[in-house]
């Protein structure tokens, strides 16, 4: 992911955190940075078929699914359970990123919150790293749109 990052000139910081799987409010607390700007990637599926999506919410916060689904223009989405995301994205959880997931066939959406940070933390992919970048390029590196999915925890 960083050599990714690099290598589209995006401007990121990569934080290290404990190698293990950790919450996002523990990486918040480990960084000692605000649980709002650290973003969790949930994943999900739509009721009928269709590109699985990645839905990334603040660590104080849980995905709407309701919201999730009427921003997609679908009836109904499911959260997946942990060995299903994992199964679908290659990933362990706890390290499931959409930055290591670009051209793999998700549909990706970020918390509408997200748009008044300057930068938000997301995994790098895998345990014990993070990567700090901004929103915007988040956005655009994943072809991501912002829609108002979170609930809070």
């Amino acid at each position: 992911v960083t050599r990714m990052l690099e290598a589209r000139k995006v401007a990121f910081t990569a934080l290290d955190v404990p190698v293990q799987k950790l919450s996002a409010l523990e990486v918040a607390e480990i960084l000692k940075v605000p649980p709002a700007t650290v973003f969790k990637t949930i994943v999900a599926r739509r009721e009928k078929a269709g590109k699985p999506i990645l839905a990334l919410v603040p660590a104080t916060g849980e995905v709407d699914n309701k919201a999730l689904a009427a921003c997609l223009n679908e009836k109904k989405v499911h959260v997946t359970t942990q060995a299903e995301a994992e199964a679908l994205t290659g990933l362990q959880a706890g390290g499931i990123s959409p930055l290591a997931l670009i051209n793999k066939g998700f549909q990706v959406v970020i918390d509408a919150s997200a748009q008044d940070l300057d930068a938000l933390l997301v995994s790098a992919g895998q345990w014990g790293l993070q990567i700090r970048l901004s929103p915007k390029d988040l956005a655009r590196l994943v072809n991501a749109r912002f829609a108002s999915i979170t609930s809070p925890s």
